[in-house]
C-alpha cells in the first residue's frame, strides 16, 4: 500500500503525463499546420527566441521520420494509465516495470536532449515542447520512486539499500527540483528580457 507521500508522486505522475498529453496533442496538430504551410504564424510564435514553428522546423523534431509529439501522443495515454492502475493499489509484474522504468529513462533522455538542441542549437524555445520537458522530468521522477520503493529494479541488495534510503529521504525530490530550477535558470541567464520583448 502507499505510503501518503508515495501515493502524490504517483498523482503527480498522472498530472505531469495528462499536462504532457495535451502539450504533444497542441505540438501535433501545429505539426499539421506546418506540414500544409513552413510559413504559418503558430499560436505560441511569441518573439525572436520564443517560437513553436520555429523550433518545429527544424529537422530535430522529426528525430524518427514523424513529429516527436506524435511520439507523446502514444507515450503518455500508457504512462496515464500505469499511474491510475497503480494508484488503485494494484500490482504490475516486476517485469513490466522494469520496462516501464525503461521508457522512463529514455523518455528523460530524448526530452533532454531536445531542451539541449532548442536552447543551444536552435537558440530558440518552444513554449509547449518545455512543457513536455517539465512532465518528462517528473514523470520520470515519479516512475523511479515508485519503483525503488517497490524493490522492482535489477540491482544488488546493497544499491537498493542506497537507493531506499535516498528515496526515503526525500533526495528525489530535492533532485527533481533542482533540476527544474537550473532548467529555469538558464533559460533566463541566456534569454533574459528577450522572452518578455
Amino acid at each position: 500500500m502507499f505510503k501518503k507521500s508515495d501515493k502524490k508522486a504517483m498523482i503527480a505522475t498522472l498530472a505531469a503525463s495528462g499536462l504532457g498529453l495535451i502539450a504533444s496533442i497542441v505540438l501535433s496538430y501545429e505539426a499539421l499546420i506546418l506540414a500544409a504551410n513552413k510559413d504559418a504564424v503558430l499560436s505560441c510564435d511569441i518573439n525572436a527566441v520564443v517560437s513553436c514553428a520555429a523550433v518545429a522546423n527544424h529537422w530535430s523534431a522529426t528525430l524518427l521520420g514523424i513529429p516527436n509529439s506524435f511520439i507523446g501522443m502514444i507515450a503518455m495515454p500508457v504512462v496515464m494509465t500505469i499511474a491510475v492502475v497503480l494508484l488503485t493499489g494494484a500490482k504490475l509484474p516486476k517485469w513490466f516495470m522494469q520496462i516501464t522504468q525503461l521508457g522512463a529513462i529514455a523518455g528523460l533522455i530524448f526530452a533532454g536532449w531536445m531542451f539541449y538542441m532548442s536552447y543551444s542549437v536552435i537558440g530558440i524555445l518552444c513554449p509547449w515542447c518545455l512543457v513536455t520537458d517539465l512532465a518528462m522530468i517528473v514523470l520520470f521522477f515519479g516512475i523511479t520512486r515508485y519503483n525503488i520503493l517497490s524493490g522492482v529494479l535489477p540491482v544488488k541488495k546493497s544499491v537498493q539499500k542506497k537507493l531506499e534510503a535516498f528515496v526515503k529521504k526525500d533526495y528525489d525530490q530535492l533532485a527533481m527540483w533542482s533540476l527544474l530550477v537550473l532548467m529555469v535558470i538558464a533559460i533566463v541567464l541566456k534569454f533574459g528580457e528577450q522572452l518578455f520583448s
